[in-house]
Formats: C-alpha cells, sequence, structure tokens
C-alpha cells in the first residue's frame, strides 16, 4: 500500500532544503510506483545512484519508464487512463523534474485513494 502525499508540502519542503529533501520525494515516488506497477526492477535508491552516476542521463530514461509503470498500474485499476511517458520525458528534457514529480505524485494519490 501507499500513502497519498500533499504536493504543495513536497515542493515547498524541496525548495527549502536546496534540493535535499527532493531527493527523498525521488526516492519514495520511484518506489510507491515500483509498489504499484508491481515492477520488482525498480528502486528508488538504485534509480537515483544511477542518475549520479550517469550525470543525470537515467533521469530521462527514468522520467519515461515512470509514466509507463504508473499508466500500467492505473489500468489494472481500471481508472482513468492516459499514458503520460512522453509528457514526462519531454518535461524531464527541458531540466522541470519537479513538474514530473508532482504530476507524477498525483496520478499515485489517485491509485492510493482506490485502495482503501
Amino acid at each position: 500500500m501507499i500513502q497519498e502525499k500533499n504536493i504543495a508540502t513536497n515542493v515547498i519542503l524541496s525548495i527549502v532544503t536546496c534540493g535535499i529533501y527532493g531527493i527523498f520525494w525521488f526516492i519514495q515516488l520511484t518506489d510507491d510506483t515500483a509498489r504499484v506497477s508491481e515492477d520488482k526492477s525498480m528502486s528508488g535508491g538504485m534509480a537515483f545512484l544511477l542518475g549520479l552516476v550517469t550525470c543525470g542521463i537515467y533521469y530521462i530514461y527514468w522520467a519515461y519508464k515512470m509514466g509507463k509503470n504508473i499508466y500500467q498500474a492505473k489500468l489494472d485499476k481500471n481508472l482513468n487512463v492516459q499514458d503520460n511517458s512522453i509528457l514526462y520525458l519531454v518535461l524531464q528534457l527541458f531540466g522541470l523534474g519537479i513538474v514530473n514529480y508532482c504530476l507524477m505524485q498525483n496520478e499515485l494519490n489517485e491509485i492510493a485513494k482506490t485502495q482503501y
């Protein structure tokens, strides 16, 4: 099970902590998405490490893969489905990762509401 998270609080904490909370949020997003999509190959810590090692190139792939996994999880739960993989990819290419985090968190919150 995943928990709903307040998007505004996460953004404010990311800004106030100069991005340190953003790292924590990234790892949580990845782990939550892996949980709901039942993708055992995804790990938040590993994704963050791969992003660092590849100087950010992995984050582009990560954004696309997250979109696909969220899409699949929403399909499995019979929710309103829209594949945002390309949108996430483009936003990541333009350096708008925090916007991706917000959009992904919103979709995960929708999934979390169906768990109860």
